[in-house]
């Protein structure tokens, strides 16, 4: 599993644009080291093609422990596109390295799914789920992609959403995303059927307030959540209070309609 080091500009600098390279600076005479090293190379078999390994004994090569600043090893560090993006030092428990590359190593399609965000932020929503549907089929474990494709689906598709969002493993930058995907869902599924609803002079109202939300129109959608929040705040569990912000962190605490909304919201509930 050692890969012999030659030149290291070419096969860690120069690779890393290809692929991430995980370097290990180890010696032989170092205890820890060799712990690390068989968990790093089990590690590096596991996940092969997504990362490589490469072991690089400070003994051999002083002057590339000198040039990264090795001061005790083991030492790791993670390449990718000429730089360091990530590092640790000190032979750490199996679970907690794989969790931590989990989380270092970039995914294959990031700049793809940068793409689909921007295009999500101007709007051309239809551009977006074309990326992320691509995505998806090439990774479809990747949870940002589900949650990113959820909040497209949630309108046309929400049986798909929701399972899309259940079947991801949650960050917490998505967390409040995917429970507004959530809400939404369970919104409509009441909308569908109304009978479920409580008998109140408020839930016409509140019918309206879904309806608006089924068909994009999120300015009328908090307008009419925010009136039966003035009216009858309880009704249907606060539902209208869980809507609202349901749409404000569906829409991101910088849009618009948030920023113009969240006002009118905040004294509805202190009425």
């Amino acid at each position: 599993m050692e890969v012999q080091v030659k030149d290291f500009q070419k096969e860690v600098i120069e690779e890393s644009y290809n692929i991430p390279i995980l370097v290990d600076f180890w010696a032989e005479w170092c205890g820890p080291c060799r712990i690390l090293g068989p968990i790093l190379e089990r590690l590096a078999r596991k996940y092969e093609g997504q990362w490589k390994l490469v072991k690089i004994d400070t003994e051999e090569y002083p002057e590339l422990a000198a040039h990264y600043g090795i001061r005790s090893i083991p030492n790791v560090k993670l390449f990718h596109k000429g730089k360091i993006i990530n590092e640790f030092t000190g032979a750490l428990p199996e679970k907690m390295i794989e969790d931590w590359l989990k989380k270092s190593i970039p995914n294959k399609y990031s700049e793809m799914i940068e793409k689909a965000k921007s295009l999500l932020g101007q709007g051309k929503v239809e551009d977006a789920k074309s990326i992320l549907e691509d995505v998806h089929k090439g990774d479809i474990t990747n949870s940002e992609v589900k949650i990113l494709l959820a909040k497209i689906l949630v309108f046309e598709n929400p049986k798909e959403a929701k399972r899309l969002v259940e079947s991801s493993d949650v960050s917490d930058d998505y967390f409040e995303l995917a429970n507004a995907i959530l809400t939404f869902i369970e919104l409509f599924d009441k909308y569908d059927n109304d009978t479920y609803l409580p008998e109140d002079p408020v839930k016409q109202l509140y019918l309206n307030a879904i309806k608006n939300l089924l068909n994009k129109n999120f300015e009328n959608a908090l307008e009419n959540f925010i009136d039966v929040i003035r009216e009858n705040k309880s009704y249907d569990d606060e539902g209208a209070r869980k809507a609202c912000i349901a749409i404000f962190k569906y829409l991101g605490e910088e849009n618009e309609i948030t920023l113009k909304y969240r006002r009118d919201f905040g004294r509805a509930l202190y009425v």
